[in-house]
């Protein structure tokens, strides 16, 4: 037996987190969740960019932050970071874990391992299929909208189609 809750708007961020367009989206994000709380289900979809050499890494210790709790903690705490992880690779991703609390010793060893490349890989497949070429795009309702050309305007955009998606 199902106990469905009411289905929520979902809106998609194809993201990497190497891109410093990603991480200009961190201001949207926090207002998004703000204003929407659970009303808005936000969920970070994986897109490397093979120009970024970290980006892959990067999105496998996504995974693995948020199989130990903390997914959107991390994300945000490393697109703050993009410089750094251009320079530094995977040990800025052990320690930003570290930082968070989490256990680093499993986040070494699922970069080591691969758990996650599944998640990633089905991700960027998918990513391609529906169109998307950069990051950021995000993707609410049936609308694609990508932040890789501008951000000018896409979090006003985004809360309009929440808006009408939520019936207010």
């Amino acid at each position: 037996m199902s106990n469905a809750t009411p289905s929520r708007p979902v809106l998609d961020l194809w993201c990497e987190l190497q891109c410093p367009d990603c991480r200009a989206t961190l201001e949207d994000l926090r207002a998004l969740r703000e204003r929407y709380g659970e009303a808005l289900e936000l969920r970070l979809r994986h897109f490397p960019l093979e120009k970024h050499k970290h980006a892959y890494a990067a999105a496998q210790a996504a995974e693995e932050a948020a199989a130990q709790g903390r997914g959107w903690p991390y994300v945000e705490a490393v697109l703050g970071r993009t410089e750094e992880l251009a320079a530094r690779g995977e040990p800025l991703l052990v320690e930003v874990a570290g930082e968070l609390g989490l256990d680093t010793e499993e986040m070494d060893t699922a970069l080591i391992d691969g758990r996650h490349m599944l998640i990633v890989d089905a991700d960027q497949a998918e990513g391609k299929a529906i169109g998307v070429t950069g990051t950021p795009t995000y993707v609410i309702g049936d609308e694609r909208l990508d932040g890789g050309k501008s951000q000018e305007g896409l979090r006003q955009r985004i809360e309009e189609i929440a808006d009408r998606l939520l019936g207010r």
